[in-house]
């Protein structure tokens, strides 16, 4: 309202438009502003006919449940009084303010106070009183700030960092645009109030953070500069702001009056450490992962990777190449059935080496020596707590074949309880760990292996019939070595170049006439008895020359040499050739026939005094290796 106006109003009216409280007069019942004063008019930023136009309701915002509340307390009491009111100017500012209600005739007269001007004009009064009292003089510290402000203006208005100046009593004297950027609070929120209780007031755990343990605040006591990069300021809208400041302190003619605070806000700083943190972990898993790859991939196997390392000439040797050719460029799940030491597992390589997962890790996992608590472990992994013992993460052998080929060797051993968890992996390539609710994903496949026939599992319950046909996409037999023996002569060869190697034996050779008993012997160990033969040999040859006439010495009951075949064997064997000559297939039937009457007439015993061994005059180790070759089962023979 302008000057002139105001002189020509009534004494009363020129009072309630001067006075230095905001004055307005609402009538609540028709939620309208009746009229405000010039104090009123600032506060709310606007001239009074602008006010006046506007419902009352509009300056209320989201208080307007506490308006009602107070305004029905004034109505009902004639007065009321509150401070935690906010009201809003028409720029929709909040205005927190205090308020005295008194009714009148017209309405309500309202006096509204700022309370963070109050709270100023409270603080600068309160210095004063020091001031008289002898204390510090506000005006002299306040000229010290307003000198270092006014000194460094551009630079504290071009910094990046935060900077703000704190009295001896903790309260602020100025701030730069950028510490009003960080935390939220402006200039006016600030100045002359306390820093630690507006902003520092709360640990990053959001425990208690005592003034007196403030770093900052220790400057005003030690007089010290003090650097801290692990605590948090508050930003107005409450989020914790990880910063590291430097607290120094100013004095003036030699005493200590505050203090200026360089703060710098360090989020992305931890976010990147964070990160990093992260990395290193994953780069220890993955470490870890590697190392327990390396427990299974040993240097001496990878040389046999390539199915050009399945060493023979035969038919049968023909047929498995072709299959490893047709079926390793795939991810179809192989079955490789056949009698222990056949080559199962160097079939499994050689299909791995021959596909598209060769840069990735063949895990084989031996089914047959896994205790039956620990499958779930192996297979899948666990984390720590899970069981008793298990006191790190460690990842399943699923989880290191990722990508690659897992080989399950004697796959007939798996429980049948695990079963069911084991074709679900292979269906959805999903699993837990054990004690774990994260499934995890896995790209995998599978080759398995079985010396057992998995269909008479299947068919007494043993073994479940959907796993099987998920298994045996592609199935290979591998065949016995005397379904192969045109290729004992080759195998023992290639075992004999090893051997030397192996025990540094330089020069030993295996004479033609050797090569024929070896032909003839029935290799019920297969392979790698072959190899344990040959590799024995070498160990234990005396000269360049092996030998193995001990093979068929009559405990071993082989066949004996043909017609114009035995000038290389003497002794027993040759006086039994001159009695009595049998084809191979009938010296077979012979020796099975006369191992299970020795097994009827001991009751299923094979060793020790008056098993099968002691009357067959064999050792019981070539019994049991000829009777897994026979698929005899001991124990059938015991109720007989």
């Amino acid at each position: 309202m302008p000057t002139t106006v105001v002189a020509t109003l009534p004494l009363s009216q020129q009072v309630f438009a001067r006075a230095p409280q905001a004055l307005v007069v609402v009538d609540p019942l028709a939620d309208r502003l009746v009229s405000a004063n010039e104090a009123a008019c600032r506060l709310l930023g606007g001239e009074a006919p602008a006010l006046v136009a506007c419902p009352f309701s509009h300056f209320l915002g989201a208080s307007l449940p506490l308006w009602v509340c107070f305004t029905d307390e004034a109505l009902t009491r004639s007065t009321a009084w509150s401070d935690d009111l906010v009201i809003l100017d028409l720029k929709r500012q909040p205005r927190h303010v205090e308020v005295q209600a008194q009714v009148l005739d017209a309405g309500l007269l309202l006096t509204l106070v700022d309370r963070q001007k109050a709270e100023q004009r409270r603080a600068r009064a309160e210095l004063r009183r020091q001031h008289r009292r002898g204390q510090v003089g506000w005006e002299r510290v306040e000229q010290v700030f307003e000198r270092i402000e006014r000194q460094n203006q551009l630079i504290l208005g071009a910094a990046g960092e935060g900077i703000y100046g704190l009295d001896a009593e903790g309260r602020t004297t100025f701030v730069n645009p950028a510490a009003e950027r960080i935390l939220g609070w402006s200039s006016e929120d600030m100045v002359g109030h306390g820093a630690h209780q507006l902003f520092h007031h709360t640990q990053a755990d959001g425990s208690h953070f005592p003034v007196q343990q403030c770093p900052i605040h220790a400057s005003f006591s030690d007089g010290q500069v003090h650097r801290v990069d692990d605590e948090v300021f508050w930003h107005k809208n409450g989020e914790a702001i990880p910063v590291e400041y430097t607290s120094t302190p100013i004095f003036e003619m030699g005493r200590l009056v505050g203090a200026v605070v360089l703060f710098r806000d360090i989020r992305e700083r931890k976010r990147a450490e964070q990160q990093l943190r992260d990395a290193l972990a994953e780069v220890g898993s993955l470490k870890r992962r590697l190392e327990l790859e390396n427990q299974y991939l040993q240097e001496e196997i990878k040389s046999e990777l390539n199915h050009r390392e399945i060493v023979g000439e035969s038919a049968a040797v023909a047929q498995l190449t072709q299959q490893i050719a047709l079926v390793a460029s795939t991810d179809a799940n192989v079955l490789i059935s056949g009698e222990s030491g056949t080559g199962k597992e160097l079939i499994a390589r050689a299909i791995h080496a021959g596909g598209t997962r060769s840069d990735r890790p063949l895990i084989r996992v031996n089914c047959a020596a896994i205790p039956r608590d620990l499958f779930e472990s192996e297979f899948f992994g666990h984390v720590k707590g899970a069981f008793t013992g298990a006191t790190s993460d460690r990842p399943g052998r699923f989880e290191l074949a990722d990508g690659g080929t897992l080989f399950l060797d004697e796959v007939g051993e798996i429980p049948l309880e695990l079963q069911s968890k084991l074709l679900r992996v292979l269906q959805d390539q999903q699993f837990e760990r054990v004690g774990e609710n994260r499934t995890r994903e896995v790209d995998v496949r599978v080759i398995a292996a079985t010396n057992r026939e998995l269909r008479e599992m299947v068919a007494v319950g043993a073994f479940r019939e959907d796993l099987y046909f998920r298994l045996n996409v592609f199935p290979i037999v591998s065949v016995p070595l005397r379904d192969r023996i045109e290729d004992v002569p080759l195998l023992a060869r290639h075992f004999l170049v090893r051997a030397c190697q192996k025990f540094n034996k330089p020069g030993v050779r295996l004479p033609p006439a050797q090569l024929e008993v070896l032909k003839r012997y029935p290799w019920p160990g297969n392979i790698r008895e072959l190899e344990n033969v040959i590799e024995r040999q070498v160990i234990v040859a005396q000269g360049q020359r092996l030998a193995f006439d001990d093979l068929l010495a009559p405990d071993a009951a082989v066949p004996a040499t043909p017609e114009g075949e035995g000038a290389s064997v003497s002794g027993p064997l040759a006086e039994e050739h001159e009695a009595t000559l049998l084809t191979e297939p009938e010296l077979l039937r012979r020796q099975r026939a006369s191992a299970v009457a020795a097994l009827r007439a001991c009751a299923g015993k094979v060793s020790g005094q008056g098993g099968a061994a002691e009357l067959l005059e064999l050792r019981p180790t070539t019994l049991r290796s000829r009777l897994k070759a026979w698929r005899i089962d001991p124990r059938d023979y015991r109720a007989s």
